[in-house]
């Protein structure tokens, strides 16, 4: 059985870094899990631990953590062509992990907060990690992906891995 290759390439590098693990993939489930329970708490804590709202508040955690990555793909006989919304992101921050048959994009950003003087009136704030898994409608080169960041949008190029051939093998007559 042929070994599955994985390669990860950051956004505008041609580099490929150390391949993702199915146990550091867990790892990293794990610990978003892990933030929305503790911010899902605070929000059933601040309610006066009403209970009932257990789902609004956990959807209510997700929204605040996690920003959403809508994508599109659109798919050419050579190729798979990606766009994911990262707004935000710069390519530091983010990791795309690319596997013949699946892509994850995923992202953490550090925001400081700012101590101001007077009453806040109103005040939104944008969710400081992503996370999309991808299951891909082609088998691709993992070694061949390119990626790019451009304002905010991230634009993969997924070349296609060339399709098995049928070889008709005849045996010798001994």
């Amino acid at each position: 059985m042929a070994e599955k290759s994985t390669a990860v390439q950051p956004a505008k590098e041609q580099t490929l870094s150390k391949p993702t693990t199915f146990e550091s993939l867990f790892d990293r489930a794990n610990d978003v899990f892990d933030a929305i329970s503790r911010r899902a708490y605070e929000i059933f804590e601040g309610n006066g631990f009403t209970s009932g709202g257990a789902l609004r508040d956990w959807i209510q955690a997700e929204k605040e953590l996690l920003h959403p990555v809508h994508i599109n793909v659109t798919e050419s006989d050579d190729a798979l062509d990606i766009k994911a919304e990262v707004p935000g992101f710069n390519e530091k921050e983010l990791e795309i992990n690319v596997e013949p048959r699946r892509l994850m994009i995923s992202g953490k950003r550090e925001t400081s907060k700012e101590e101001k003087k007077g009453k806040t009136v109103y005040s939104e704030t944008c969710a400081n990690h992503i996370m999309r898994l991808i299951d891909l409608p082609a088998e691709v080169e993992t070694e061949k992906v390119t990626a790019a960041l451009k304002n905010g949008v991230l634009e993969l190029k997924l070349p296609k891995a060339a399709k098995p051939r049928t070889v008709r093998v005849q045996p010798k007559v001994a």
